[in-house]
């Protein structure tokens, strides 16, 4: 999209910048050393990490910190190489995407503790992998590590850079809890005491194999808390979403809790403006989530249907090869199965977290997460919740609908004062924060008026916001 406002250039990096950015490459060269398997690998992992880490924040403070003045800067974004699509973006992309290749399809242990590529730097984290969850690290102890770090190192850039804000201090820091907490040390140290691992933050249908028969079997035969955990996941999914939904809209998963969410609001950030506002790209929106969300229902359903009993045969038992990727294996098997290759792996993992340089940080919430349709379909119809404007406030400057993550081109709605009820909005609340007049507000207030023209009264719920 061709931005409705220029912004003028972002101001020149400084010798403290500077100092700090060679931290960060400082690191990555002692992660390329790990990578490398020179001697001492563990150690160059360690020193990796800590150079990056201190890069990172002390980055940060000196780019968002108390020398800068508190509000919503947009200057550069269209201008720089890194978050306009320049070379610098591109090659992150490629990395990134290079990245989650490697991990998902060329990284499995092949039974004697060789992860291709990833070996040396799987290995370094074995002592710690020992320490949390009482075995040998894997590729996806590797994965969830980097994950964590890069949404908490990010989470504490955001915090930075939206200080002025208590909702975006405190939204942030709920999602870097509840990864580092539920989606990183739980299941950890779940498995450390012979319990399944279980990821707290995830539901069907995003995390769609938890109200798979077979693995609802699994959990509910399984030690101590797997019963806990198969109803933990039905509650949370049938009974506690629509509620939750009901009074704060999507946005007290996608914005607050969801670990996919999570890094995009952290490490994405930097990238929010890059959604595609255009019709056609609305368009598409509609034509993938919700055919998504209808596959992973129709595939839980009908496994649900097999494990009765009340299918054929020929769809539950094993055939040689019924699609190209999987073999010997059932029909409905392998529509599972390909369902989390091309979804769960190529759409969430490559293009979700890949393309964020490219096409912004929340692609794969926007047009593939069966979680975000299934919470957009409550929020537009069922919640309470909505975005009211001030047309008559509205200067038409254009930093709401540049700074929306989700591709609503929030100035359309302002300039009319037309109330924002629509099925993707995250409640992310930035468009409020950016808006220099004060004509966007979150609102959680009776459903009757939801559609009616806003008012300039802020309900109890906005003092956050102020």
């Amino acid at each position: 999209m061709t931005p409705t406002l220029l912004f003028a250039d972002a101001p020149p990096l400084t010798a403290a910048q500077r100092g700090w950015l060679g931290l960060v490459a400082a690191g990555l060269l002692a992660l390329a050393l790990c990578l490398a398997d020179v001697a001492r690998a563990g150690w160059w992992l360690g020193a990796a990490l800590a150079l990056t880490s201190a890069g990172t924040l002390g980055w940060s403070r000196a780019t968002f910190g108390a020398t800068r003045p508190a509000g919503v800067h947009l200057d550069g974004i269209w201008t720089q190489g890194s978050s306009a699509r320049g070379a610098l973006a591109w090659i992150t992309g490629l990395l990134l995407t290079a990245f989650y290749v490697i991990l998902y399809w060329f990284s499995g242990n092949d039974g004697n503790g060789n992860f291709g590529l990833l070996s040396p730097v799987i290995h370094a984290l074995d002592g710690f992998s020992q320490a949390l969850r009482g075995r040998a690290a894997d590729q996806w102890f590797l994965y969830g590590t980097f994950y964590t770090l890069a949404v908490g190192l990010m989470g504490a850039r955001a915090m930075f850079k939206y200080r002025h804000t208590r909702y975006h201090l405190l939204r942030t820091g709920s999602l870097v809890f509840f990864q580092l907490g539920f989606a990183y040390l739980l299941p950890g140290l779940l498995l450390f005491f012979q319990q399944p691992e279980f990821y707290f933050t995830y539901f069907w249908p995003l995390k769609h194999n938890y109200l798979f028969p077979s693995d609802m079997r699994a959990l509910a035969s399984g030690p101590g808390l797997g019963v806990f955990l198969v109803v933990w996941g039905a509650v949370m999914s049938f009974a506690a979403t629509p509620v939750l939904t009901y009074f704060f809209g999507k946005r007290w998963y996608c914005s607050w809790v969801c670990g996919c969410g999570g890094l995009a609001e952290t490490a994405g950030d930097p990238y929010r403006h890059l959604a595609d506002k255009s019709q056609a790209a609305w368009r598409l929106e509609v034509r993938l989530v919700y055919p998504i969300l209808g596959l992973i229902t129709l595939i839980t359903v009908l496994l649900w249907l097999g494990a009765a009993g009340k299918l054929p045969a020929w769809a539950t038992t094993a055939h040689p090869a019924p699609l190209a990727f999987f073999s010997n294996v059932s029909p409905l098997d392998a529509l599972s199965k390909t369902y989390g290759f091309v979804v769960g792996a190529v759409f969430s993992g490559v293009v979700g977290v890949g393309f964020y340089p490219i096409l912004g940080a929340r692609v794969w919430c926007r047009f593939g997460c069966p979680m975000a349709a299934y919470l957009g379909l409550l929020q537009k119809h069922f919640s309470r919740f909505r975005i009211s404007t001030n047309g008559g406030q509205c200067i038409s400057c254009g930093n709401c609908s540049n700074i929306c993550e989700m591709g609503i081109d929030v100035k359309q709605y302002a300039q009319r004062g037309e109330p924002i009820i629509r099925a993707s909005c995250v409640g992310c609340g930035m468009c409020a924060t950016a808006c220099p007049r004060g004509v966007l507000k979150l609102e959680n207030g009776p459903v009757a008026g939801r559609y009616a023209a806003s008012v300039l009264i802020a309900p109890e719920s906005l003092r956050l916001l102020s």
